[in-house]
């Protein structure tokens, strides 16, 4: 049998012996196929490994795993930078340096993954670590922002915050990022408002419930966690995978809102998304049975809020300056509700009006007029002279 599936199965008298086998013999060829394996292993397959790999350490054979370094997997190094610590404690902080300054990016990965268990020790390398965390290589930026959050470092909290000001929003994106990673929930509002404002507004909304849960954003502020859930929604799944949708608890979450203006405007959307998700075999064909039955558990939940009612509630978020006015729109009735919006002092909004009114075939002559009257951009003005 392969290996790999007696690593991964069911029977202790099997996977046992793999492991020790793996860590006893520097097995790196065999380490690297479980590598390859990542994507294809449900998470909690690969928590057992690393369990089972971990069991198989002891201190006559941990730095076996450092051969095993030079290929990255995120499932495995917390487990790795544990044994090395666990063994060897500090007395392997030269050699993991030595790695970090001259290893290949995925050692350099693992090495700073091992510094977040000796931060103190590892404070003489600040310098590096901040240069670390701005690799392109992902594994690598965030564990040295990690270990950035754990020394408290101001200076480079305080450059991704002033480059949540940049006008290039892949900085900002990166910003979001860093700021999420490090964990600075002080950062919250401003990245709220970045995300209002950017064209990566739902990338950056799936951050942000890394940064604080979606239950205490609610707790905190029912409108933000709502534009912020608005935008998880939106990304599904285009940009953010369904299998999201437990780990954001979006059931629980559900479940326990309360309803206002802008939870509305959120459980409209999310109905018809869901029902979107189970009209389309293709959305879901690659998730597990579990993500499967989340889905199916959400719209029926979704299915027991009477539309009516959030209907006669969202009409409240039909203004000029609500974040929540372009969802609305979409779920807006009356031609006379959207006609009052081509007054509006945002011109991306009365383009939205505009579009929302062709869609349905109810544009006419006297709208465009009106609408033109109020728009000052040439780019929106070509766009509604061909409307």
């Amino acid at each position: 049998m392969d290996l790999i599936k007696k690593l991964t199965g069911k029977n202790p008298s099997e996977y046992e012996v793999v492991a020790r086998n793996l860590v006893n013999n520097s097995d790196v060829e065999l380490f690297a196929k479980l590598v390859k394996q990542d994507d294809f292993l449900f998470d909690f397959i690969k928590n057992n490994v690393a369990k089972r790999i971990q069991n198989a350490c002891t201190k006559d054979n941990y730095r076996n795993l450092l051969s095993f370094l030079e290929f990255y997997s995120a499932s495995y190094d917390t487990m790795i930078a544990t044994v090395l610590h666990s063994f060897g404690g500090e007395t392997l902080f030269i050699e993991l340096k030595e790695l970090f300054f001259n290893g290949t990016e995925s050692q350099q990965a693992y090495a700073v993954k091992y510094f977040t268990l000796v931060p103190e020790i590892a404070r003489e390398l600040l310098p590096q670590i901040r240069e670390a965390a701005k690799s392109e290589f992902e594994p690598l930026s965030m564990n040295s922002i990690e270990l950035l959050s754990l020394l408290k470092d101001e200076v480079s909290k305080s450059e991704a915050l002033e480059n949540l000001n940049s006008d290039d929003e892949f900085i900002q994106y990166d910003a979001v990022k860093f700021l999420v990673n490090y964990q600075a929930k002080d950062a919250l509002d401003k990245i709220v408002e970045v995300m209002k404002k950017s064209s990566l507004s739902e990338n950056i909304a799936s951050e942000i419930s890394y940064l604080i849960p979606l239950e205490e954003l609610i707790e905190k502020d029912i409108d933000m966690a709502s534009l912020v859930l608005c935008y998880i929604i939106n990304a599904i799944p285009d940009i953010i995978s369904p299998s999201a949708i437990c780990d954001y608890n979006l059931y629980e979450v559900f479940e326990k809102i309360p309803l206002t203006s802008s939870t509305a405007v959120l459980l409209r959307l999310a109905k018809d998304k869901f029902e979107e998700l189970l009209s389309n075999d293709e959305y879901l064909f690659d998730c597990d049975k579990n993500t499967k039955d989340e889905v199916k558990g959400v719209n029926e939940l979704l299915k027991r809020f009477n539309s009516h009612k959030l209907k006669s509630l969202f009409y409240d978020e039909l203004f000029d300056g609500s974040d929540f006015v372009f969802f609305a729109i979409d779920y807006v009735d009356e031609v006379e509700e959207l006609e009052t919006l081509l007054d509006s002092e945002n011109q991306t909004l009365i383009l939205k009006v505009l579009t929302v009114l062709k869609e349905r075939s109810q544009l006419r002559d006297e709208h465009k007029k009106l609408a033109l009257g109020n728009i000052t951009s040439e780019d929106i003005k070509q766009i509604v002279e061909v409307l």
